[in-house]
């Protein structure tokens, strides 16, 4: 890969897929072949973070390379402005093909974000419908997790999901095909953004037979911190055992290794999909132009401490994979430091350099770039994450310094834990004097970043606004937000107008071959 040359990118991500679930982030059980081997030849982030530990806010959030918060992306049915820039408008401005297949949970009228292209609907609502509803004290909704989807868990030979990666990846295999064609990112040619962001493994826990027998049932691994009992739950914690309905279900140990087992299953079937898009890359000739970034929008707590699904800071949660991989560019390895999904706007700023233009709004992330070549970068390495949605009814924020993570929400106690001996994060050593100092350094460090009456003033009003809207759009005609992806066949396969036949054939092959000229000569 030439260092002068506009890489490609290949931008890949699963949803809800927990960094500690992977092998290459030490877990002894999950098969991920195509996975590790990227991981094994690029550059692993070992602490990367998300921004909000929900869909819609985090993909926001890591699309504008801003806090949730700063805009307006406070849950799952909070629009996502069309004003605000994100990484592939700047993409675009630098002279890229810019194309999205499978999930990204854009809401609102706007459904591109700025990709010129998107080849897949999206699996989940683009309208108001999933508002939480702060002013009424609401904690529990109708349309939010429900432990059904762990208690029915198992192997399937379709699902919904199943259907929609299916078509994610397929659709994008062959958005591959067509930039190989065209020579994408080879010499002069016109480089490419392509984003595949595939469901799985995001609950129901589902998986395809041929996925499930990869692991031996009765091998699947508890999980590492057991059920820990209500009263000795954190607030947080507890609102969510209540809002997921964990309480009215006899969660057994056969019932949390068969819901374990499907997950394990589904990643397996992420990476399977990761190998047929790394397949046509090769296939295509564009796998030495093209850089190849791999990560999940939040994490899933998979029955540690008791809790699933997501919504928390613990590390099953918050933390996700990120993987880079360009071994023509960056030697292997790993890095340690805290990074957070708004640090990859300006990493992809410093790829192209100067071919886009400088960000509109100021970034709260910085560039991973230093941590790739083997340096230290500038800053206090501080990260941010914030939670806004179902289950408070108030901001909750966590800061990640060095090995220390404070959580603080208004009216629960605030919670600090030293990740660096205590991994699982069994001790609240909030209030600890050994360290009042660390705590008072953090809890200032939120402060400084937050104004949480303000922020929980704006949440409400947001939220008001938006039940409003959505009851009113229900009513008469209702024109739905959803993205509608067009099939042009006109010019997909043979017609009678336009290219003729056997160049249209020769065109799509790949790779192309010289016309071969007749053997003899036309009969007289």
């Amino acid at each position: 890969m030439s260092a002068s040359r506009p890489p490609n990118i290949l931008f890949i991500m699963a949803d809800q897929l927990a960094a500690p679930a992977l092998p290459f982030y030490g877990h002894p059980l999950v098969r991920t072949p195509n996975l590790s081997r990227l991981a094994a030849e690029g550059v692993v982030f070992g602490n990367a973070y998300c921004s909000y530990p929900l869909c819609a806010p985090s993909r926001f959030s890591l699309l504008s390379g801003r806090l949730p918060s700063a805009i307006g992306a406070y849950d799952n049915a909070a629009e996502f402005a069309s004003s605000v820039p994100t990484f592939v408008h700047h993409f675009r401005a630098a002279g890229y093909r810019t194309c999205l297949s499978g999930k990204m949970h854009f809401v609102g009228a706007d459904q591109l974000h700025g990709f010129e292209e998107r080849l897949t609907t999206d699996i989940y609502p683009a309208d108001f419908g999933w508002t939480p509803d702060w002013a009424n004290g609401a904690l529990t909704y109708d349309w939010s997790h429900h432990m059904a989807s762990v208690i029915e868990a198992g192997p399937c030979h379709r699902s919904l999901q199943i259907d929609f990666d299916e078509e994610t990846a397929h659709q994008a295999v062959q958005k591959i095909y067509d930039y190989g064609r065209t020579g994408a990112g080879q010499g002069d040619e016109v480089p490419f953004f392509l984003t595949v962001s595939f469901t799985h493994p995001h609950d129901p826990f589902n998986c395809l037979p041929e996925h499930w027998d990869l692991y031996d049932h009765e091998s699947i691994d508890a999980p590492s911190v057991p059920a820990i009992p209500l009263a000795e739950q954190d607030p947080h914690s507890r609102r969510l055992h209540v809002m997921d309905s964990i309480h009215r279900y006899d969660l057994t140990p056969e019932r949390m290794r068969t819901a374990r087992h499907a997950y394990y299953g589904s990643v397996s079937y992420v990476d399977e999909l990761v190998g047929r898009l790394l397949t046509a890359l090769t296939r295509a000739g564009l796998a030495d132009d093209t850089i190849v970034v791999f990560t999940g929008d939040h994490g899933e707590m998979l029955g540690e401490r008791g809790m699933w699904y997501k919504m928390t800071f613990f590390e099953w949660s918050s933390r996700v994979p990120l993987l880079i991989h360009a071994p023509g560019r960056w030697k292997p390895g790993r890095v340690s430091d805290p990074v957070s999904h708004v640090d990859l706007f300006p990493t992809f700023l410093d790829l192209i350099g100067g071919r886009a233009p400088p960000p509109v709004d100021p970034l709260d992330g910085t560039s991973l770039l230093p941590l790739l070549e083997g340096r230290e970068r500038e800053g206090d390495g501080a990260v941010y994450a914030e939670y806004l949605g179902e289950g408070v009814l108030a901001p909750a924020f966590m800061v990640r310094r060095g090995p220390y993570k404070y959580i603080a929400c208004e009216g629960d106690p605030p919670q600090l834990f030293d990740l660096e001996s205590d991994p699982r994060e069994l001790v609240n050593r909030s209030g600890d004097p050994l360290l009042a100092e660390v705590e008072a350094s953090l809890a200032a460090a939120v402060a400084r970043r937050w104004d949480a009456a303000a922020l929980k003033q704006a949440v409400i009003e947001s939220q008001n606004r938006r039940l409003f809207a959505h009851r009113i759009l229900l009513t008469g005609r209702h024109t739905p937000w959803d993205f509608q992806p067009h099939r042009e066949a006109a010019t997909s396969y043979v017609r009678n107008f336009g290219i003729a036949e056997d160049t249209l054939k020769a065109v799509a092959r790949l790779p192309a071959v010289e016309p071969v000229p007749p053997d003899f000569p036309d009969l007289p």
